[in-house]
């Protein structure tokens, strides 16, 4: 399992970077419950191996923090982690 971990503010950002019409009445009340619930379920997760990648500060466009990203799952997958 691969969970991206983001914060509201992050959430927040990258629905508006993506503007698309359909996400534009998300509240924030909202993102945070969701945000809490997948913060939760994560915790309990056994089913097998986990990864959890911080995107707050890491964007997938930019080719090094994609690079980073890979380079986790790989070493994940390969039991370097």
């Amino acid at each position: 399992m691969i969970y991206l971990r983001a914060s509201v503010p992050t959430l927040i950002r990258h629905i508006a970077k993506r503007n698309r019409e359909f996400e534009q009445s998300i509240s924030i009340s909202y993102l945070t419950n969701l945000n809490e619930r997948y913060e939760k379920w994560i915790e309990g997760y056994k089913e097998g191996k986990l990864l959890i990648i911080d995107t707050d500060n890491i964007d997938l466009e930019i080719p090094e923090d994609l690079s980073t990203v890979v380079d986790q799952i790989e070493g994940s997958l390969n039991g370097l982690f």
